[in-house]
């Protein structure tokens, strides 16, 4: 930048004399005796005037080497005579007359946002990922990968501040730094957009820092098991992906199948990533805002659910300046049945990750996925809950929470009656932290309960406390299960006794019994248990009444729930195939290979019943094929 009374500015092989122009952070450290500097007029005093050649550079030049009279705010060009011990400048006036400006952009010193300290002046550097404009001051959420701070910014009350600066640009803010509603705040003097090679080379610093912290915890699976050695890559990449989003700022959306799975998954991560997200931001609010866990009743992601949830997260962006949120969806999204809600999503670029043991659908789903953990994927079946892979997800996130998740997996387990060769040594886990299967199985069944009642709702402490993670009253979580497991209890001996009057029973060719009932007309309806887990009771009581291959089917209008031990069905395949075949019957639907629920149109019922009777009656028995998981319909 050349002063508008000077020669032309440059450098190379110029042999005119050098005068320097100062950036205004630069400090006496950045000035050396004998340089030229252009300066202005802050003061003038019998003695002479004082001078700045910064915001934080000032001298005195005396009245003996005064070459006119000045006023403040006048410009010249003075030379630095020396620096005193004390630290104080005296400067000379000269006229140099030809020469060449050189600026001098001294950046400040930042430091990392993890060291702020109230009460002390600082500068940050790093990426904005939030802007809020409140009624007074524009805040500024900055992330340099040790953390993210607030930085309020002041033009008018109400008035954006910095409007050129946007969500993702890197900027340096320097400021005073204070206490806000009890979480540290920057109150800028300045913030400036880096641009060129300083926007680079910060742009380069925060992606290394991200990448190195996103990294997950390597922790130990809490059961030896070769099954889950092949998913552990996949799951360190969602954890991967999970902690570099809270350290950048985006906010996490979770879609949980609302059953005790479901719940055993979503619930240890919801902590985790709450944990991870206080400690990345100085906001202590910031889990509230940045995190929202709701359940799905149906096992996909239904197009009501992701309008509700791109609707809030537009709102979110327009009235908060949060970025879109990052979709996790567990114990569902793997068909290809979710197929049209990603596709929803896609429009806005919104990034979705999937940990599921339903049978998926990869070649529909995993182009719309960032990533996808499935045991299925790995020749492996949903004996491996969704539970029991969160519960090692959240510990990849967080391991601190070990010691209060070792009974989860157990729990997930049982819930959805995994009959996998480490079920026992879960349980055993459980128990040496106090819980009896019993205890495990009442967990399970309250668990079912609670989330039947909240129907769309999270439930946030309810659902902790019958879990007993994150649970801050040991006595009120047992008195929790008990009357929820009771209450569940005595609802499922009530619906059995209604049911099973009405139930059909016929032999088929394979020597398979096969039971069907009409939920619609002799169950009681909109109360515990539903259709799903009212078919997965009645049939777990004929497979114990008969000791043989048994196969269930509750039905009502426009639904039909399956459910089959010792019978070699694949449900996914026979929904296909029955779309195929029953013309204009609307059939879909999936779940497991031996357990999964089918929608179709009222008036073909009785069609779609027969055609699916008659696939049954074909299919193989398998007496190490059992049904392992309830399907609430």
């Amino acid at each position: 930048m050349t002063d508008a009374n000077a020669g032309d500015s440059g450098n190379g092989s110029d042999s005119r004399s050098v005068v320097y122009d100062l950036a205004p952070a630069c400090a006496a450290d950045d000035v050396e005796v004998n340089a030229r500097y252009h300066a202005v007029v802050n003061g003038v005093v019998d003695y002479g005037v004082f001078v700045d050649v910064s915001d934080s550079v000032s001298g005195l030049v005396h009245e003996s080497n005064l070459d006119r009279t000045y006023r403040v705010g006048d410009r010249l060009i003075v030379e630095l005579v020396e620096i005193k011990e004390n630290g104080d400048i005296a400067f000379d006036v000269v006229d140099p007359g030809q020469y060449r400006t050189v600026t001098v952009d001294c950046a400040p010193e930042s430091v990392p946002i993890a060291s702020l300290a109230p009460g002390e002046d600082a500068v940050v550097e790093g990426a904005v990922v939030q802007i809020k404009q409140t009624g007074g001051p524009t805040i500024f959420h900055v992330n340099d990968g040790t953390g993210i701070v607030a930085c309020a910014a002041f033009e008018q009350a109400g008035v954006r501040a910095h409007p050129d600066v946007e969500v993702t640009d890197l900027v340096r803010v320097n400021g005073s730094v204070e206490r806000h509603d009890g979480a540290k705040q920057i109150e800028a003097d300045s913030l400036d957009r880096l641009t060129g090679e300083a926007a680079e080379s910060a742009r380069a610093d925060l992606d290394a820092a991200l990448k190195e912290r996103a990294e997950p915890n390597d922790v130990e699976p809490l059961v030896e098991w070769p099954a889950f050695e092949k998913l552990r890559s996949d799951i360190e990449t969602v954890a991967r992906l999970l902690r570099r989003t809270v350290l950048e700022g985006r906010p996490i959306r979770v879609r949980h199948h609302a059953d005790g799975d479901g719940m055993c998954a979503s619930i240890p991560v919801q902590l985790a990533l709450e944990n991870f997200i206080a400690e990345v931001h100085e906001d202590p609010d910031a889990p509230r805002h940045l995190f929202k866990r709701l359940p799905s009743k149906a096992p996909f992601y239904e197009m009501e659910d992701v309008t509700r949830d791109l609707n809030f997260a537009l709102e979110g962006r327009a009235r908060h300046g949060q970025k879109l949120p990052f979709l996790l969806m567990l114990d569902n999204g793997s068909t290809e049945e979710d197929v049209p809600a990603y596709e929803n999503l896609a429009h806005y670029d919104i990034p979705i990750a999937v940990v599921d043991h339903h049978h998926p659908d990869p070649e529909a789903v995993e182009p719309l996925l960032d990533a996808h953990v499935n045991p299925y994927l790995h020749d492996e079946d949903y004996r491996i809950t969704t539970g029991m892979m969160c519960v090692e997800l959240a510990r990849m996130i967080d391991p601190d929470l070990t010691d209060g998740l070792r009974h989860v997996p157990a729990v997930a387990g049982l819930s959805d009656r995994s009959k996998a060769e480490v079920m026992s040594d879960y349980v055993a886990l459980a128990e040496s932290e106090g819980y009896g299967r019993d205890d495990l199985e009442d967990i399970g069944e309250a668990l079912d309960y609670a989330a039947h009642w909240l129907r769309y709702d999270a439930g946030e402490t309810l659902v902790n406390d019958v879990l007993n993670v994150g649970c801050e009253d040991e006595t009120r979580h047992r008195e929790l299960v008990d009357f929820l497991s009771e209450r569940a209890e005595r609802d499922v001996d009530r619906q059995l006794a209604a049911v099973e009057p009405h139930v059909d029973h016929e032999r088929l060719e394979s020597g398979a019994h096969l039971y069907t009932v009409d939920l619609d007309n002799f169950a009681h309806r909109f109360t515990y248990p539903a259709p799903g887990k009212t078919t997965g009771n009645l049939h777990d009581r004929k497979v114990m009444e008969t000791g043989e291959p048994v196969i269930t089917v509750g039905y009502g209008p426009d639904f039909a729930v399956l459910r089959s031990d010792g019978v070699r069905l694949d449900i996914p395949q026979m929904v296909a195939e029955l779309n195929e075949e029953v013309t204009g019957g609307g059939v879909n639907g999936g779940g497991h290979l031996v357990v999964g629920s089918i929608k179709f149109v009222k008036g073909m019922r009785e069609e779609v019943i027969d055609s699916l009777v008659d696939k049954m009656a074909d299919a193989d028995l398998d007496e190490e094929l059992s049904s392992t998981v309830t399907i609430d319909s």
